[in-house]
């Protein structure tokens, strides 16, 4: 258990798939965590597997316990779930924003709660959440989602004042747009000129999560692409 451990949630989507393989070649010890075992099938060799949904502050907290036991304290957890739903302010929803906050909002908030005893023990660790550029610049027809992201972006300035004097980092990495499968599968080529390879970010995140960045914290950080 002497190794540096680090956990990647939303390991089964692009961003996160890279994040762990990034990290990996790091020298980190990798647990990846994801809603299905099917979303994790992807992933490489020597990475660890965890199956449980961060949506519920429950679920999350036994992940992180069983990774610990497991493997070590963790170091850095990278919370890189999101969901988008599309729709502007006059027929934004009930479950739109329900869901928006639960997937966008709440999982961070649950595994910040269930990691933060252990790095606290182990004398300090790096989190780093996946916000948007919406959460920082209105955007039509994305209401409920700016929302969502711009309430992330709140509650890392909000853990960053709480967890660092226990030498806790708490950061966001924020892109515009992932050049993923699942959005080339339903974007057009021109809304996909701008967008972002999964691993550009990835090493973002690693750089945050590292020690380079030891004396950064509570930033959202800009990945808009070209």
């Amino acid at each position: 258990m002497s190794e540096r451990v680090a956990v990647v949630v939303g390991a089964g989507g692009g961003l996160g798939l890279a994040t762990a393989v990034v990290l990996a070649d790091a020298g980190f010890s990798v647990t990846a965590v994801d809603r299905t075992e099917k979303a994790l099938e992807q992933l490489p060799d020597g990475i660890s597997r965890e199956v449980g949904d961060a949506t519920d502050p429950a679920v999350a907290r036994s992940v992180l316990d069983r990774i610990a036991t497991e493997s070590g304290p963790p170091e850095v957890l990278v919370n890189t779930l999101g969901a988008f739903r599309p729709g502007d302010v006059l027929a934004a929803t009930p479950d739109d924003l329900r869901v928006m906050l639960d997937v966008n909002l709440g999982a961070a908030l649950w595994l910040s709660q269930a990691v933060a005893p252990y790095m606290r023990r182990r004398g300090g660790g790096a989190i780093v959440h996946v916000s948007a550029r919406p959460a920082s610049e209105p955007t039509a027809g994305m209401a409920a989602y700016s929302l969502g992201k711009a309430a992330l972006n709140h509650l890392v300035r909000i853990l960053d004042l709480e967890l660092r004097p226990h030498g806790i980092r708490v950061n966001a990495v924020a892109p515009q747009l992932l050049d993923t499968a699942k959005n080339r599968a339903v974007l057009p080529p021109e809304a996909l000129a701008h967008a972002v390879a999964p691993e550009a970010i990835a090493n973002v995140i690693a750089f945050l999560a590292g020690d380079l960045a030891a004396d950064i914290s509570g930033a959202i950080v800009p990945a808009y692409g070209a």
